[in-house]
């Protein structure tokens, strides 16, 4: 497979295409173009792009047959079939079902509140999100919270989100807590240390910087 045949469409600041960007990187794969869909313009419901993703979210991988694949999660493991090495979903059904566990955990009980959150209270966003509803984005900010303060716990007695090494749950992890900023959260402030030593040691990888 030549990573030059797909097309990977991104939202810039988006914290789903870039959980699928630091997969990717992680994988250290090179040379997928990538196509920057412009969420503020609504360029995601116009009609070229619900062709591709009739839900009109991203990311979506368009596959060199003119397939498209969208959901970070499909994205990932389609990702993992074509590039085995280095292993960022498991290694047997048994690893595999504990990272998605915690994976998925991660997905809805942190990353979805806290998108919730940012969606009903930040200015920037009401263009995508009307109409929104401040009161209902506080309450998402305290349940992401109690997943927060789980997380913390969890990284007091291992190193990584899903056990003994890095994972595509520390991937998602990282991504809603760099997200959650625009929240005003920042796990030192909330007394998360080992979730902000845990983020501070993602935050050197390279693939953290895309």
């Amino acid at each position: 497979m030549n990573p030059a045949d797909l097309r990977l469409y991104i939202a810039p600041r988006a914290p789903n295409p870039r959980r699928v960007q630091m997969f990717i990187a992680e994988k250290g794969i090179t040379g997928i173009p990538e196509v920057a869909v412009d969420l503020n313009a609504q360029e995601h419901r116009s009609e070229a792009f619900r062709a591709r993703s009739p839900l009109a979210k991203v990311p979506a991988l368009e596959l060199p047959d003119g397939r498209v694949l969208t959901e970070t999660r499909a994205i990932c493991t389609w990702i993992e079939g074509r590039w085995p090495e280095p292993d960022l979903m498991g290694r047997t059904g048994e690893e595999r079902a504990f990272i998605e566990m915690a994976d998925r955990r991660i997905e809805w009980y942190f990353m979805l509140p806290m998108a919730q959150c940012i969606r009903h209270t930040h200015p920037g966003l009401a263009p995508l999100e009307q109409p929104q509803f401040p009161d209902f984005g506080a309450s998402q900010r305290d349940k992401a919270l109690d997943t927060a303060r789980w997380l913390d716990a969890e990284l007091q007695r291992q190193p990584w989100v899903a056990g003994e090494r890095f994972s595509i749950a520390d991937i998602t992890a990282f991504c809603t807590v760099e997200f959650a900023r625009l929240a005003r959260f920042k796990p030192a402030d909330e007394g998360l240390g080992a979730l902000q030593a845990w983020r501070d040691r993602v935050a050197e990888r390279a693939s953290a910087r895309v």
